[in-house]
Formats: structure tokens, C-alpha cells, sequence
């Protein structure tokens, strides 16, 4: 239910009845648009306004437009003129009468012609025309068809299609005319001699097919040796040279089809597969290795023998029970089914079911022996590419189950148990084998328990089991353990540099584990190097703090160095683990001072280690080149005139500056090249001055090599020749090759050669090259002066643009606004529609319930009056 219409107003009357003049001269119809202030020539288009008139004309106009195409919205009601030239107004009346007459015919013919199917469109069957079907052309294989292709003789149709036998009867009575005395035929006769004559044709059409198809036969065979006759035959040179040879990309094709294809590979497996695998086969290797320790393997040995056929596929297929019986020979006697009853003797009366179930166990457990044998050499190329080449950990494993399987063959093939003493002899052996599963280490005190007394290799084969019974796909809390067992290992390397001698063997072989457990835990594995190296680099400051100097690191810290360009990359530009150890090298080279040989040959391996972090990146480190020339500057005898400057921790002179100058100048006839030995920054331990001498000439090779390389690695630095002239100027002026062994003459050459055949590439300093700066000129500067309110851009175009912004912007404000003006009178005409539709249905309701009352007051006035 709506609204009821609002009523007209007495002021909207008034205003239909005035006219324009009267309005603009009431006051109350005007609307004065008050100005800020006033502006002198300036004329106001918008400063009176009448609201009354322009809402009136606006909706006048929708009326007129707006409210006619919403009543005329869904409605077809006109009629369109669509004949062909209608509204063109170039065609004459009769081209446009003769084009549509064209068009009428066109569009008939069109519609009947879908029907006809005998003119237009040929029908097909199977892609034969059935037109020239239906004319029978096929040749007739049949006998019993006329030889006019399918067609029946004249006399046979008339015979049998005739009506009765009309053609018969004709016959007949001529038959009587001719003849006249003679008897006339019966029907049966005429049949009879009818179909006579129709078998004599066939038989005369056969011979003469057969006859023609014989003759074809010869003409064949004449013209096949006429043909022989009269082509030319060409040598076989000659059609050699005619055959085209084969291009490349054919003999390719065609050898690629002749090769193998690709074979299907098996699926991969994921790494916690391949750990799960792994430590199912440890743990089935130490239960063998536990069953041979308490003497089971002789008794499993003993009840494995089983019958083998000669047709027995070695499929793997097994019956639950062995019911054939084996026979043996004994005492010149068979020996049949009495295995169980030997073996109640050695063990004591025990029961047959004990010895059925040791038997079937028995053969379960050789079936798995098998398995793990197909199942190991599948596996083996996968395992080798996890250890990434890094360790024979592998190798070491296949030759022990090697060796532990030709002992059980060995056994195997035994017909009788072993002997007390082969028995104890076997025990022994699998007591002294290492064990294939190990629990992860809770403290180092166990890490140490478990390493004792071990061989490096079985110590590294020890961790890598460690590793793979407890990998982190296998329990949820092994990620915890292995993660704690890689600082075990670093302190277990700390104990190992400690001990005297140095076990550096030891650590070469852990170094491999430590690589992949630092690959599976990197985060890990960064924090703990991390810590080392800060405490290293805090108790360094704190010793120069307290002592103003610092001494060089010891075996461990060098071996932590060591052990962090292995496991972690050098070249990155920023990493978290190796730019603290390079600071550190650095720190070391320039703050600890060099006293003793050993302070020598430790700053030499820091050196070796530095050249090592930037081999990939060529990072120029400062500290190595100051640290070689201060190195070769103690073998320098005469130290008047020098030529360069030595920095700290050297001296130009003093006390320490003369470690490398040899006691005896003839000390290095005898001397060989060797490397420098990495336990000689513990323990060095010279007692004669032929042996300091030959440490000397050892570091003084080592430094000599090490500038080398750093030669190679910065050749290519714009200030080569300038950082290397120091070293230059001190190998030829103050270290001549006279006075050197000869590999070391070799060195002093090449690096000689490579300093001074350095380019020099640097170019002069010369000014920045600007642009002139030209002179004031008295011109004078032309401003456009806008008397406009509104901002103007500088040029004509800008002032363009600006303009058609502003007319763009308040043409969409306008349209924006008549579109709201338009849905408002849409929605206050779709009110209206409803409102009267409303009021129409209560008044046809009340209608209807005024004609009911009616009815019924009628109908109840007749009741009474019934019952009156």
C-alpha cells in the first residue's frame, strides 16, 4: 500500500497561472546570490536566480522526454518499414520493384530447393554415387544373372510376369498355325523346354568367358615380354650414380630409430626413505652381528639346509613347512631325517617343535639376507651420492657385509655344525666387530667413551652411524641430539688438537660428518662456530686490553679456522659465520707481535688460511701483503738502507728482526723443499742450528709461495705494482737468488717477473669539465601578466590543458547532477504508478465487498421471508 497523492498546493497554482514577468517581479520567487565583495567591470551572469521557473522548465522537459521513453521501455508497438531501398532515396521505383521481385524468387527458390534432391545435391553410399548404382555396371559374378548385366532375358519375364502365361499361350497357338497336325504342348513341356534353353546359354556364356579370359591371360604375357624388349637396360654405374645419395639429416633419422630406448627408472626415494632404509639395514646388520656373538649363527647354519630341486625357479617362493628330507651319508650308511635328533644331542634334548621353529627361522632368515643383498646394491649409487664424495664410509660397509656374507655361505655350505672351537673362534670375531647401531651422545663424556680406543677409520665409520640411526625423519627428538652431537664433535676436535702429539689425522677423517651434519642443521651449525670465534675474539681484546699485545693462536683456533673454510662458503660478500673468522685472521696478523719462530710459522699459517677465504672472491686483504713483506723482511741481513717500510707487529730493526737469517750461510746446500709442518705452531722443537736453519728456509719458502699466489689473485687491481713494489724492491735489492736454495731461486724469478711486467694503468688528474658559463645580456624578461583568479600554466599549451581539465570536471559535476535529478523523478513517477495502482485495487476490493454485503443481506431477507 503507498502513499495517496500529495495535494497541488495553492502556490504551484498560482505559479502555472502567473506569467514570467510576474514572477521575476515577486520578490518571493527570486534568489539573490550574495557576492564576497564587489568588483568593478565585472559582470555577474549567475547573481539572480529564479528556482521556481528552471525546476518547473526542467520538469516539463522530462515530462516530454524522460517519462515518454520510460512508458515506451519493453514495448514494440511501431511498425518498421523494412522492404528492400525503402529509404534510400538514389534507387528509381522500378530498380527497387525488380530488385525485391529478384530477392522473392531468390528466397523461394532457396526454400524449395532443400527438397529437391534429384538436381542440386548427389546422394552417396559408402562414396559411391547411387545414381550410377542404380545402372547395375558391376560385373556379374553370378550364373544364374543374363549377361546383360543383371537383367532379365524378355522371353523369361514375359514367361513368368506375362499375366498367366500369356507368352505361353501366344507360342502355343502358333505354333498350331505352323505345324496344324501336330499335338500342341502342354504347359509343363513349355516350362520344362524353357528352362533347357536358359541352361544352354549359360553354359555357351561360360565357355565364352572362359575363352576371354584366356586370351587376356596370353595377351598379358605377350606384353609383358614385348615390354622386356623394348626398355633399355642401363648399367649398374650408371644407376648407382642415379640413386640419390643420403643427406646427413636421414642418416641421422634413421640411426635414431634403430637406438635403445630410454629404460623406466624406479622411484625415487626421499631422504627420510633413504633413512629409514638405511637404519633398517644397521639394525638387521646388528642382529646378525649379536646372533654370531652368541654362537646362534652355527645352529641356524645347521637347520638351513634345504632341498633344492633341479626345476626350482629361485623365485623366492617358499612353502610354511619343508616336508622333503634331506640324505646324507654317515658311517658308509644314509642318514635320513636324523639332522633333529644330532642336533637334540649338542643341545641338549630339546623339544621337535623348538627345532621345526629354529628351522623355519632359519629360512626366514636367509630369505632376508637375500633381500637385503638386492636391496643394498640398488641402494648402493644412492648412498654414494648423499656423502657427496666426501667419505668411503660406504665402501667400508659393503666390504665388511661382503666379508659377513661369504662367512655365512662358508657356513651355509657346511653339512655339519661347527666345532667348539670354530665356534669360539667366530664369537671372538663378532665381539671385536664393531657395532652397527649406536645411541646418540647425551654429553661429550659419552662422545669420548664411545671413540676410545678406536682406529680413525672406525671412529668416522662410528659418527657416520651415529648420524644415520639417528636421523630427524626417524623421531621426533633426534633433530635435538644431532644438533647437540655437532658441538660434541668441535670439542672432541678441541681435545684432539690439545693432546701431544696433535691426532690431526683423526680430525681429517671427522672433518666429512661435520660437513654433512652441518649441511642437514646449518642454522646449528652457524651459531656454534659463532660462539668459538666470538670467545676467540674477546680474549684477544681482553689481552690487549690487559697486556698491549696478544700472542698468535694456537692449534685449535687454527684448526677452527680451518674447519670454517671447509664447511662454509668464503666468497660470499657478507656471511654470518666466515666474515667474523676473516676479521679475526686480520686481527691476528696485525695486532699479535712476532718474537719466535713460532710466531712465525703461526702468522704463516694464518697467511695460508687467508689466501684460502678469498681464492674465489680476490678480496684484497691488506694485513696478508703487510704481514709477507714484514715475513721476508727477518730474513734480510743487512738492514742500513731499506728502500720500503716495515709496519707492526715488525720492526726495521731490534731484537726480533733477524729470526729467518740463517746461522750458516751454507746451511741450505743440504736443505730439500717440504711443507710446513701444521703441528709446529704447538710444539716446536729445534735443538741444533742445522735444524733452526731448516725451519727457517721452510718458512721462508712457504712466505715466498704465499707471495706468489697473492701475486696471481691481484694482478688484475688497478694499484698492483704500487702495492707490491715494497716486495719488489726487497727480493731484488736486500734478497738476492744468490744467496737462496735453488727451488727457491725458481720463486724469486716468477715473482719478480710478475711485479715488473705489471701495466701501469693510471691516467693524470686533469679539471672537471663543465659548461661554460655565459654572460648577462641586458634583454629583457617578458612576464605575461593573467587577471585571473585561477592558475594558468606558462605556455599555451599547459593553459590548453588547464582549460579543458576545468570544462571536463564541470561538465561532470553537471551530469552527475542531472543523472540524480532524472532518478529522482523516475522514482517519484514509478510512486505514483504505485500508489494508483493501490488506490484502483481498494477501490475494486471495496466494490466487491459492497456487491457481497448486498448479495448477502439480500439472500438473508429472502430466508426470512421463507420462514415468514
Amino acid at each position: 500500500m503507498g502513499k495517496a497523492p500529495a495535494k497541488r498546493s495553492l502556490a504551484d497554482k498560482v505559479r502555472k497561472t502567473k506569467t514570467s514577468t510576474q514572477i521575476k517581479n515577486n520578490p518571493f520567487e527570486v534568489k539573490i546570490n550574495r557576492k564576497k565583495f564587489e568588483v568593478l567591470g565585472r559582470k555577474a551572469k549567475h547573481d539572480v536566480g529564479l528556482p521556481g521557473v528552471s525546476r518547473s522548465k526542467a520538469n516539463k522537459k522530462r515530462k516530454e522526454t524522460l517519462l515518454k521513453e520510460y512508458k515506451q521501455k519493453n514495448k514494440s508497438s511501431k511498425f518498421i518499414d523494412r522492404r528492400f531501398g525503402e529509404y534510400d532515396t538514389k534507387m528509381a521505383p522500378e530498380d527497387k520493384i525488380l530488385q525485391r521481385f529478384t530477392m522473392e524468387r531468390q528466397r523461394v527458390h532457396d526454400k524449395k530447393d532443400v527438397y529437391n534432391l534429384n538436381e542440386e545435391e548427389e546422394l552417396t553410399h559408402y562414396g559411391q554415387s547411387l545414381a550410377e548404382m542404380e545402372k547395375f555396371n558391376d560385373a556379374v559374378n553370378s550364373d544364374d544373372e543374363s549377361e546383360e548385366k543383371g537383367l532379365l532375358s524378355a522371353e523369361l519375364t514375359a514367361t513368368h510376369f506375362g499375366g498367366g502365361g500369356g507368352l505361353l499361350r501366344k507360342k502355343a497357338s502358333g505354333e498350331q498355325e505352323e505345324d496344324g497336325n501336330q499335338r500342341a504342348k502342354s504347359r509343363q513341356e513349355l516350362i520344362e523346354e524353357l528352362i533347357q534353353k536358359s541352361k544352354q546359354e549359360k553354359r555357351d556364356r561360360q565357355v565364352q568367358r572362359e575363352e576371354a579370359q584366356e586370351l587376356t591371360e596370353k595377351l598379358d604375357q605377350d606384353w609383358k615380354n614385348i615390354q622386356t624388349l623394348m626398355v633399355k637396360k642401363t648399367p649398374k654405374a650408371d644407376k648407382q650414380e642415379d640413386k640419390p645419395k643420403l643427406d646427413e639429416y636421414d642418416m641421422m633419422v634413421r640411426e635414431l630409430g634403430f637406438e635403445m630406448k630410454a629404460q623406466p627408472s624406479e622411484k625415487m626415494k626421499t631422504p627420510e626413505e633413504l633413512a629409514r632404509v638405511e637404519r633398517e639395514k644397521l639394525q638387521k646388520l646388528e642382529a646378525d652381528r649379536l646372533r654370531r656373538m652368541m654362537g646362534d649363527e652355527a645352529e641356524h647354519s645347521a637347520h638351513a639346509q634345504i632341498h633344492i630341486s633341479a626345476d626350482d625357479l629361485n623365485d623366492g617362493f617358499i612353502l610354511n613347512k619343508n616336508d622333503k628330507k634331506t640324505v646324507s651319508y654317515q658311517d658308509g650308511k644314509w642318514n635320513i631325517g636324523e639332522e633333529s635328533e644330532g642336533v637334540k644331542d649338542e643341545q641338549g634334548d630339546v623339544g621337535e617343535e623348538e627345532n621345526l621353529e629354529a628351522e623355519e627361522d632359519g629360512e626366514e632368515d636367509e630369505q632376508e639376507g637375500d633381500d637385503e643383498e638386492d636391496h643394498d646394491d640398488d641402494e648402493g649409487d644412492e648412498d654414494d651420492d648423499e656423502d657427496d664424495g666426501h667419505s668411503d664410509l660406504d665402501s667400508e660397509q659393503e666390504s665388511e657385509d661382503d666379508e659377513r656374507k661369504q662367512e655365512d655361505k662358508a657356513s651355509d655350505g657346511n653339512s655339519k655344525s661347527l666345532s667348539a672351537e670354530e665356534m669360539k673362534a667366530q664369537q671372538d670375531a663378532a665381539k671385536a666387530e664393531l657395532p652397527y647401531t649406536f645411541t646418540a651422545p647425551e654429553s661429550f663424556n659419552d662422545l669420548k667413551d664411545v671413540l676410545h680406543g678406536h682406529t680413525p677409520d672406525n671412529q668416522r665409520l662410528i659418527v657416520a652411524r651415529i648420524q644415520k640411526c639417528n636421523h630427524p625423519s626417524l623421531a621426533t627428538g633426534n633433530k635435538l641430539k644431532l644438533q647437540n652431537f655437532f658441538g660434541f664433535l668441535l670439542e672432541y676436535v678441541e681435545e684432539l688438537a690439545t693432546r701431544n702429539p696433535p691426532e690431526l689425522t683423526v680430525i681429517d677423517k671427522l672433518i666429512p660428518e661435520l660437513y654433512a651434519l652441518c649441511q642437514m642443521f646449518p642454522d646449528a651449525a652457524c651459531r656454534s662456530m659463532q660462539n668459538i670465534l666470538r670467545d676467540a675474539g674477546h680474549s684477544m681484546e681482553e689481552a690487549l686490553e690487559v697486556k698491549g699485545h696478544a700472542s698468535f693462536p694456537d692449534l685449535v683456533m687454527l684448526i677452527y679456522l680451518k674447519v670454517t673454510a671447509l664447511l662454509f662458503p668464503t666468497s660470499d660478500f657478507r656471511h654470518p659465520v666466515t666474515s667474523p673468522a676473516m676479521l679475526y685472521i686480520s686481527q691476528a696478523l696485525t695486532k699479535c707481535p712476532v718474537r719466535s719462530l713460532k710466531d712465525v710459522t703461526s702468522g704463516l699459517v694464518l697467511c695460508c688460511l687467508a689466501v684460502e677465504y678469498v681464492a674465489l672472491s680476490k678480496r684484497f686483504v691488506p694485513e696478508l701483503v703487510n704481514f709477507l713483506l714484514g715475513a721476508l723482511h727477518l730474513a734480510v741481513r743487512d738492514k742500513a738502507s731499506l728502500g720500503y717500510s716495515v709496519v707492526p707487529p715488525f720492526r726495521p730493526s731490534g731484537k726480533c728482526s733477524s729470526l729467518l737469517v740463517l746461522s750458516n750461510s751454507e746451511s741450505y746446500k743440504d736443505w730439500s723443499k717440504k711443507k710446513l709442518p701444521l703441528s709446529a705452531t704447538q710444539n716446536l722443537d729445534l735443538k741444533t742450528d742445522l735444524d733452526r736453519d731448516s725451519h727457517r728456509l721452510t718458512c721462508l719458502a712457504t712466505g715466498l709461495d704465499l707471495v706468489k699466489r697473492c701475486c696471481l689473485l691481484y694482478r688484475d687491481l688497478a694499484s698492483f705494482k704500487h702495492i707490491f713494489q715494497p716486495i719488489g724492491t726487497l727480493l731484488s735489492k736486500h734478497l738476492p737468488a744468490q744467496a737462496l736454495p735453488e727451488p727457491l731461486q725458481e720463486l724469486h724469478r716468477q715473482i719478480l717477473e710478475t711485479i715488473s711486467a705489471a701495466p701501469v694503468t693510471r691516467s693524470p688528474l686533469v679539471f672537471e669539465k663543465k659548461k661554460p658559463i655565459p654572460l648577462r645580456l641586458f634583454k629583457p624578461k617578458i612576464v605575461e601578466v593573467v587577471d585571473d583568479r585561477r592558475k594558468r600554466g606558462n605556455t599555451r599549451e599547459e593553459r590548453e590543458n588547464e582549460r579543458l581539465k576545468h570544462k571536463y570536471k564541470k561538465e561532470f559535476k553537471g551530469a552527475l547532477r542531472e543523472i540524480r535529478k532524472d532518478s529522482r523523478f523516475l522514482a517519484a513517477e514509478k510512486l505514483n504508478e504505485v500508489m494508483s495502482r493501490d488506490a484502483e485495487r481498494k477501490r475494486k476490493v471495496k466494490e466487491l465487498l459492497g456487491s457481497l454485503a448486498n448479495q448477502e443481506g439480500e439472500w438473508k431477507a429472502l430466508k426470512r421471508r421463507k420462514k415468514k
